[in-house]
């Protein structure tokens, strides 16, 4: 095993094991036992627990907005840019399910709250958050309902994440039809 796979290995072992357990039930030895490393050897890479949990976030984060912000057209109407990201965004989760299990884990922990209320208030300066922005235009230009950001949020992530949550469980299959279907419903909530 080489160096660079042994983060690597660290990572996907820490992911899995988070996505499995939640944030207590995955210590730092259990960690290094299924990536099969020492448990020093972690620390070689992340000083703590809560770097490489906030480390595992924004390497995912960093992803996940790469893929959805292929072919965005920061120019196009609100509903076109709408459903641009939130169909990348399902499609994503859809990919990626350990991704879309360790960021449930991770949204509803105290690092993802924190995350989240900077996001979704813009205290963040100097990160772009195009989420955020889409919901500010839309507001300004009166394409969506008038309700405060974490209204607006929750109203089109919420019934997201619960389809992605049932299809990743096997409750319901997302086909193309089905994937353009769930992402109009959720433009319906918002739009005015």
């Amino acid at each position: 095993m080489t160096m660079p796979n042994k983060r690597e290995d660290i990572v996907r072992s820490a992911m899995e094991l988070i996505a499995e357990h939640g944030f207590h039930g995955a210590p730092m030895a259990m960690v290094a036992e299924r990536a099969g490393v020492g448990a020093g050897t972690i620390y070689r890479y992340f000083e703590n627990k809560d770097i490489l949990i906030v480390e595992m976030y924004r390497e995912i984060e960093a992803k996940m907005y790469s893929q959805i912000l292929d072919g965005y057209a920061n120019e196009a109407p609100i509903r076109v840019r709408f459903i641009h990201l939130w169909t990348a965004l399902l499609r994503y989760f859809i990919q990626f399910p350990l991704h879309f299990r360790y960021l449930e884990q991770f949204r509803n922990s105290p690092y993802g709250v924190a995350c989240r209320r900077d996001k979704i208030l813009g205290n963040n300066t100097g990160e772009y958050n195009v989420f955020r922005e889409l919901f500010e235009q839309g507001a300004v230009q009166q394409v969506v309902k008038d309700l405060p950001l974490v209204i607006l949020f929750s109203l089109s992530f919420g019934p997201l994440l619960a389809v992605v949550r049932d299809h990743i469980l096997g409750f319901v299959e997302l086909d193309e039809t089905m994937i353009n279907r769930t992402i109009e419903a959720c433009w319906d909530a918002v739009k005015r």
